[in-house]
Order: structure tokens, then sequence, then C-alpha cells
């Protein structure tokens, strides 16, 4: 979304400023790279019940990256799902362990996806 706006005349380019609005959740220092680049962030901490929802908001948009990355930027995605998925894991008071010990369990139970299995349907 882009949303120009500024003070000064109406139509007086010298006076007007690009605003690009985000909405989403950013990584600590994208704040301070903005300001390097000579922009302004206008940014907030979110609150304790505002940061699980951005989190798993920010996986997805991540997923979905990843689902449209080439094999240059794929580990790079990754490695942004795997930054996401670590601050999740300690917003909802897990420890890596736990959360490493419930994969086990479950790809005990349940399997991983080693073999490629796709369901196409079920009958009867």
């Amino acid at each position: 979304m882009i949303q120009v706006g500024g003070i000064g005349r109406e139509g007086d380019s010298a006076s007007q400023e690009q605003r690009i609005g985000y909405g989403k959740l950013v990584r600590d220092r994208i704040p301070e790279i903005i300001e390097a680049a000579g922009k302004t962030a206008a940014v907030r901490v979110l609150d304790e019940t505002e940061l699980v929802p951005a989190l798993t908001a920010k996986l997805a948009e991540e997923a979905e990256e990843l689902r449209h990355a080439g094999p240059d930027d794929r580990l790079e995605e990754l490695a942004d799902i795997h930054e996401v998925v670590t601050a999740l894991t300690e917003a909802l008071g897990f420890s890596t362990e736990q959360v490493q010990e419930a994969a086990r369990r479950k790809r005990v139970e349940r399997g991983g996806f080693r073999h490629r299995l796709w369901l196409d349907e079920v009958s009867g």
C-alpha cells in the first residue's frame, strides 16, 4: 500500500513524501537498516496478546516466500522460517527441547515425511 502525503502545497513534489504501509512483524534490526538508508521507520512494540498472532502470520508469510523461492533463495527462506519458529517457541513458553521431543513422538506415532506420500483420497 502506498500512501502519499506531506506538508506543503498540493502538487509541490518537493514537499511530498512517499509512505509505504506494511503492518507486519519485522526483524529487530530492520528499523535501524531503514534509518541507515535515510528513511524513517514508524514502529511499535507489540504487547503480549499481539505477539503470537503476529508470529503465526509471519510464519505463513515466510512459508509462502519459500514456496515461491528459487533454488538460490531457499536456504535464506528456511532460515527465516527457523527464526520465526524459534520466536514462536519462546513466545508460547516452550523450550526447543520440548518441541524436538514432541516432533520425535509424532514421528514415531505417525511417521515423518521421508516417504513423500501424497494422500489423494479416502473412500469407504
